[in-house]
């Protein structure tokens, strides 16, 4: 039976998405008709036309002990998310998505493929550090674009402020970051400070809200920082998440969410 219910979801187009300690449940035309809330152990269900369907593909998923119901009633954010369209949400992109999309596609050419591992490597690596942050009350988007300057490699939003961070590949060489300008081994500098210190200056803007830009900095076996840098913090992994929980609490838990709602419209972008 239980067989037969998923077949039925499955039929519909129904697919299960995850996002931040929430399960969704989306037509295929990105429309939510359910999602299943992890650590509240419900399932809360928007259309009950769909109940059963949702429930069948959903049902893999379900662990413990686990309720079915109508959702509480929404906040702002929850409104917002739900009529956001997928095309325009930030929140399943990946670290490093941009290179990813190139590596996977074959558009770059063997050399400069080899030239951009290291660097996606290092995004992975700090992804993979804020997201483990979420537990504690913070939310992290990965590539936000930046109209005509990239995308930001994390931004991450919680109990501390929000920050803006670049990941730098170390390339297990030494790093010296001074007031405009990152060195790694013999290359040639990169305006990795000044570009994150615009970053930061434009997501404030986006934002209303102060940014703070940071880099970390993955796989140095020497990391320099000039002392008159106090603007830019600059961090390593093993240590990047101890000093943003250290960070004196600013935010709210109703602000994290709101500003979370903000930053993943990739609308709110397109104009700073």
């Amino acid at each position: 039976m239980r067989d037969r219910e998923r077949e039925h979801g499955l039929g519909l187009g129904l697919k299960v998405l995850p996002d931040r300690g929430r399960l969704w449940v989306n037509l295929p035309d990105g429309r939510s008709v359910a999602w299943y809330d992890r650590p509240a152990g419900r399932v809360s269900v928007l259309s009950d036309r769909h109940r059963d369907a949702a429930l069948a593909v959903l049902r893999p998923y379900l662990t413990g002990t686990w309720t079915v119901g109508p959702p509480p009633v929404p906040s702002a954010a929850d409104l917002a998310r739900l009529s956001l369209h997928p095309d325009d949400d930030l929140a399943p992109n990946r670290p490093g998505e941009a290179l990813l999309g190139e590596l996977e596609h074959g558009a770059a050419g063997a050399r400069t493929r080899h030239r951009m591992r290291p660097d996606l490597l290092a995004q992975e690596r700090v992804g993979a550090e804020l997201d483990a942050l979420e537990g504690a009350g913070w939310r992290v988007l990965h590539a936000v674009p930046l109209p005509g300057a990239g995308r930001i490699d994390h931004l991450l939003i919680g109990p501390g402020g929000v920050w803006c961070v670049r990941a730098v590949a170390g390339r297990r060489q030494r790093v010296h970051v001074g007031d405009l300008l990152v060195t790694v081994g013999r290359a040639e500098p990169r305006p990795d400070v000044r570009w994150i210190r615009r970053a930061a200056e434009r997501a404030t803007h986006a934002l209303v809200t102060a940014v703070t830009p940071a880099l970390v900095v993955v796989e140095s076996n020497r990391l320099e920082k000039v002392p008159s840098l106090r603007d830019v913090a600059v961090l390593e992994p093993a240590t990047a998440a101890a000093r943003l929980t250290r960070a004196p609490a600013t935010l709210k838990p109703s602000d994290t969410e709101s500003l979370f709602t903000t930053a993943r419209n990739r609308h709110t972008w397109s104009q700073v």
